[in-house]
């Protein structure tokens, strides 16, 4: 079963209660403390960037955190989820 997504207001309650700050945690894991805030703050769609992975660091979305050799390869092999078709439905059901 996957873990249960958290909303930015818990994320937000376990730093304070855990001793660590926002900024401390987003250099330690290499991104950048603006954008971790503005993720908190629900500024941020999430969809693509350091911005996703941001939020599924935090727990804030599901999604995968893959490196771009990962992704390469992952294209080249033509994984990956489902190309949608121009209506937004599964082109390839």
């Amino acid at each position: 079963m996957p873990a249960k997504l958290q909303d930015p207001a818990r994320a937000r309650a376990i730093f304070e209660t855990s001793g660590w700050s926002v900024a401390e945690w987003a250099r330690l894991q290499g991104f950048s403390t603006g954008l971790v805030y503005q993720v908190l703050e629900g500024r941020r769609k999430c969809l693509r960037g350091q911005s996703h992975r941001i939020a599924v660091a935090l727990g804030l979305k599901a999604g995968e955190m893959i490196d771009l050799a990962q992704l390469t390869a992952q294209l080249k092999a033509g994984g990956g989820p489902p190309a949608l078709g121009a209506t937004g439905e599964n082109a390839n059901p």
